[in-house]
């Protein structure tokens, strides 16, 4: 089933919508002071004063609540979709940005001491979670817009409600389920050069940036259809255990004694796991463009296979 064009020009209405409010408008609030620089809101940047840091308190509220324009727009934008399709713009916006900034590697560069690589790491455990609350001020532009939009109707059904416990069970397995999910499947797609090393495995080089945006898609794609398919859960677990993701691998692949080994014998550019490659905007920009499409994708199989069953 090929989508209409007209359905094609809303998801294209949305999309620029996202990435001319946050991908160019809102540049400047995150832009690195390096050229080609790391975009990040904890980490530490280094410049002739010292130690900078990235996005500034105004800043990220400024950034919020274009997000949350961004979200609004893109749901009239997309009517009478706007629900489904309006969605995609803040993270369409955020992943201009992770196309357009540095990688990792460039942060590990300018922080090559055993101590400033801790602090390093220990900042950007945290930062997808606010990259998740960006995208959430997105989605809740898009809640706005439909409840702007949207009349009572008295004659319409009502969904029975399912067991809360079964609702929350099935939540847990979903976003327990897609992180498991995505972090192996990244760590299969997001590979440049692998080593062996003696002490840690295997050590693998820092990604490019297409092969990042396609390993972070499709991983998160893969899990979203999975939970869709087998749980009939939403996108929005999956959108969220991409900020988790990189909480629960730095937490394992950054401690003391493996970051120091990694400044001792190695150069900066190489990783204990392919994750902490990836920069938090890039992970989640992408995760959530990733998980949307999984979850129609699965949409749109289970109405294949009733169709060809019937």
């Amino acid at each position: 089933m090929e989508l209409s064009l007209q359905m094609k020009l809303r998801i294209a209405a949305a999309v620029a919508a996202g990435v001319g409010l946050v991908g160019f408008l809102a540049w400047p609030v995150a832009a690195p002071p390096e050229p080609f620089g790391a975009v990040s809101v904890l980490a530490l940047h280094q410049s002739g004063a010292g130690l900078v840091g990235g996005i500034s308190f105004g800043g990220a509220i400024t950034l919020a609540i274009l997000a949350f324009l961004a979200g609004l727009l893109a749901y009239f934008l997309s009517w009478p979709y706007g629900r489904e399709i309006g969605v995609l713009a803040v993270p369409a916006g955020l992943a201009v940005w992770a196309v357009r900034c540095g990688d990792m590697a460039g942060l590990t560069q300018l922080n090559p001491t055993l101590a400033q690589r801790q602090e390093l790491f220990a900042l950007l455990k945290w930062e997808p979670v606010f990259w998740l609350a960006i995208v959430a001020a997105g989605f809740a532009g898009v809640l706005l817009g439909r409840k702007i939009s949207d009349s009572p109707n008295p004659n319409k059904p009502e969904e029975k409600a399912d067991c809360k416990s079964n609702i929350y069970l099935k939540a847990a397995i979903a976003l327990v389920g897609s992180g498991l999910i995505a972090q192996f499947c990244i760590g299969i797609f997001a590979q440049d050069i692998r080593v062996f090393d003696d002490k840690l495995g295997s050590l693998v080089a820092q990604p490019a940036v297409g092969q990042i945006v396609f390993a972070v898609l499709v991983s998160f794609g893969i899990a979203a259809f999975v939970v869709k398919k087998f749980l009939n859960a939403s996108y929005i677990w999956p959108t969220i255990a991409s900020a988790f993701v990189t909480v629960y691998v730095a937490a394992i692949y950054a401690r003391q004694d493996t970051l120091q080994y990694l400044v001792k014998s190695w150069p900066t550019v190489f990783f204990p796991n392919a994750v902490i490659s990836i920069l938090p905007v890039q992970i989640v920009a992408f995760g959530a463009l990733g998980s949307i499409a999984g979850y129609w994708l699965a949409v749109r199989y289970n109405y294949w296979r009733e169709y060809e069953a019937k």
